[in-house]
């Protein structure tokens, strides 16, 4: 079944409840479906069934209308983040091979390849309703990329049934209905917007697009919660502790405001209990799962078991999953409906060789059989709920001509729970600032270290490897 089958049952059910809403521009079931109609019927006119077909447009309604008519015309989207510099961007359209790149205007002066550009604004709106292409179960849907081992971004292929299984126990498992208004403020790349994008138009509600310039005001972005009656939210705990801090949340109606879900990161206890104190009436869940499997546990916030000095569970199986510990490392391994269906390379599907998938996560298992999360097996970080691995940081900090050698870590950090940060070592009369002045096109703003070390050489252990515990001390006061 296609993934949007379940937003075209509410365009019959209820064709003029409101759908969209963005800077004060208002889109029902029905007219958010003639968009679509009119860029899927294009891309039909194609062939593009199981066809990558990136996106490269701002989060809102146009970029959600075009995410839907792909999947309407049966192939598969992948959404562009924007911000991220030149090089990675083409290194991701290098690498996923998409048929087209949909956006507004001409090519963007970024774009190495600008033959795949389609300017959307020149589609000729059409008198009928169009039929969909009906879609298998196990087609692919969607490549979110992530940040690779490898030293470059990996391209995760979702198909229908694992953004169907994850909508509708979403829908399902939180109540969602008509009535309810759901902020959206997770980037289209990133696997929360699943929730914002196909949870909520299964579920007949509104979708309201948090403008942009309200995630570094707190106390506006929380009038706005106010204004708009917002009564559901997903999204990561950094901002979250921002807006516990300086929301104003106290001293403002969110009487409406029925559930706030976080995911991406760890929320430490004590800010989530501060959170917790100013929003008594808001259900409160951490919700926990790589972009692999999507979402596979998650806890409601029990307010009366929070201690500060104790990190909280990430509950139990979500989404029917099945969940296993490996007996020798503590790897949480994870059998869903979710899982991912491969990593998209090279413009192919390589399916993935273990099945369940094991997550890198170490976690343990407490009285009330809740799992609780310790921790990276491996090296990789999580900043402002993004999926980070050092190896590409290194390798672009390697790249530049005044840099021998370089190591990045993670370090804690009070508001987006981990930042990288990087020991380099320098050529002989080099200066930092200089050498690394380059990274601010090379590296996403999530990405950059917020701190540099210099030293001589890199400590080194006996079998030759980096000896990063010798590096994470260098950065402790």
């Amino acid at each position: 079944m296609n993934s949007i089958q379940a937003f075209l049952e509410q365009c019959t059910k209820a064709p003029h409840n409101l759908a969209f809403y963005e800077n004060e521009q208002s889109l029902d079931y029905l007219g958010f479906k003639q968009k679509v109609d009119v860029i899927s019927a294009f891309l039909q006119s194609k062939a593009i069934q199981q066809h990558c077909i990136a996106t490269a447009l701002e989060r809102g309604i146009t970029s959600a209308s075009c995410i839907y008519a792909i999947l309407g015309a049966g192939g598969i989207y992948l959404p562009l983040d924007l911000k991220n510099p030149a090089t990675r961007l083409n290194f991701i359209i290098n690498d996923a091979q998409p048929r087209y790149i949909l956006g507004q205007g001409s090519a963007p002066a970024w774009l190495e390849n600008k033959t795949l550009w389609i300017d959307i604004d020149t589609f000729k709106p059409i008198n009928v309703p169009i039929s969909y292409i009906k879609a298998q179960d196990s087609d692919l849907a969607a490549v979110l990329y992530t940040s690779g081992s490898t030293g470059n971004p990996k391209g995760v292929a979702l198909s229908h049934q694992a953004l169907i299984n994850f909508s509708q126990w979403a829908k399902n498992n939180f109540n969602l209905n008509a009535e309810d208004r759901i902020a959206s403020l997770a980037p289209f790349h990133f696997d929360l917007s699943i929730f914002d994008l196909f949870s909520s138009l299964s579920a007949g509600a509104s979708v309201y697009f948090v403008p942009n310039n309200l995630s570094l005001a707190p106390s506006r972005l929380t009038t706005w919660i106010s204004e708009h009656k917002i009564s559901t939210w997903y999204t990561v705990p950094s901002l979250l502790s921002f807006l516990a801090l300086k929301g104003n949340l106290a001293k403002t109606d969110l009487s409406h405001f029925k559930r706030l879900l976080f995911a991406g990161e760890v929320f430490p206890t004590e800010q989530l209990i501060k959170l917790a104190d100013l929003l008594p009436q808001t259900q409160l869940y951490n919700l926990y799962g790589p972009t692999e499997t999507n979402v596979c546990c998650y806890w409601q916030v029990d307010r009366e078991t929070l201690q500060a000095k104790q990190a909280i569970p990430i509950g139990k199986a979500a989404c029917n999953a099945q969940l296993s510990l490996n007996a020798a490392t503590g790897e949480l391994q994870v059998n869903s409906l979710n899982n991912f269906s491969g990593y998209w390379q090279q413009g192919k599907l390589l399916k993935p060789a273990d099945t369940p998938y094991a997550t890198g996560d170490k976690v343990s298992i407490n009285t009330q059989g809740e799992y609780l999360y310790h921790g990276r097996l491996d090296r990789m970080l999580k900043c402002s709920g993004y999926r980070v691995e050092p190896a590409e940081i290194e390798q672009c900090i390697n790249q530049l001509e005044q840099v021998q050698q370089c190591a990045v870590i993670g370090i804690k950090d009070t508001t987006s729970g981990q930042r990288p940060a990087a020991v380099v070592v320098l050529k002989p009369e080099a200066s930092l600032g200089e050498a690394i002045k380059p990274l601010r096109q090379m590296l996403a703003p999530y990405m950059q270290p917020c701190k540099f070390i210099c030293v001589e050489h890199l400590p080194i252990l006996s079998n030759g490897k980096i000896d990063y515990p010798s590096i994470e001390a260098l950065f402790k006061p």
